[in-house]
């Protein structure tokens, strides 16, 4: 079954969402991320993503307090990703709770940090997250071409323990076109590695299409602006009662 993570990403300690991750294009979806996790949690959302996109434009994490209150305020595995670049980071983001961290630009700047760190907490709650725009990696918030080709990156990675990608079409984020399912196959095919596909997500039909990549090992997916935009059947329903309530589901913790 493909596991769905919801995504939150923050910036300002609100949750947005950006088009292909350029600043500017923001638009806000909510004051309070932790709100936002407690809605996706009533609505049985078994994970969440969470991106800390301050941290990633600036190169350390900014909105770990957030993260830590969400992580509190919800009972399922978080999973956060953005300026995440040292080993101190990782001891904090451990330190709030947080399940699994996801590293982008230390993974090219800095692969033995990779192997120490998968190494200590193991691969499970390592991640790296491949950030491709025509299949070439960006880093440092999708700014920096590295000239590395994403398959080669994802296979170098494979050599130092990791176990699981986060493979993001940049070209793709925030556009609810649909995700490159040649590019994330191949990922998968060619690796051998577990994948979580993130961008393009524009409704139930491509949810579908990607359960077909599970027998390749894609075996979860990201999911942002198509449920912000309510995308999905019972969407309209779960809106329409949510209204009505004032504690927004069973795990609520605050």
């Amino acid at each position: 079954m493909l596991l769905i993570f919801p995504a939150i990403d923050i910036k300002d300690g609100k949750c947005v969402r950006l088009v292909q991750g350029e600043p500017g294009t923001e638009k806000i979806y909510s004051l309070d991320p932790v709100k936002m996790a407690i809605l996706w949690r009533g609505e049985n959302a078994k994970t969440l993503h969470i991106v800390d996109l301050d941290g990633a434009f600036e190169g350390a994490m900014h909105n770990l307090d957030v993260i830590a209150r969400i992580v509190n305020a919800v009972d399922i595995p978080i999973q956060i990703g953005g300026g995440i670049r040292t080993y101190e980071h990782v001891r904090q983001a451990f330190g709030v709770g947080v399940f699994r961290v996801v590293l982008g630009t230390v993974a090219i700047e800095d692969p033995n940090l990779v192997k120490e760190l998968v190494k200590e907490y193991g691969a499970r709650r390592i991640a790296v997250g491949i950030d491709a725009k025509n299949g070439i990696v960006m880093t440092q918030g999708w700014k920096h071409d590295t000239g590395e080709e994403a398959v080669a990156f994802a296979l170098k990675m494979k050599e130092l323990g990791v176990c699981r990608i986060v493979y993001t079409d940049i070209l793709r984020d925030g556009m609810l076109t649909g995700p490159n399912f040649e590019a994330i196959k191949e990922m998968a095919v060619k690796t051998q590695l577990r994948v979580t596909a993130s961008g393009g997500v524009s409704g139930f039909k491509d949810l579908i299409q990607m359960q077909e990549l599970e027998k390749f090992g894609v075996d979860s997916v990201i999911v942002g602006k198509a449920l912000y935009e309510n995308k999905f059947p019972c969407q309209a329903l779960w809106r329409m009662n949510e209204k009505e309530l004032e504690d927004l589901g069973p795990t609520r913790r605050i």
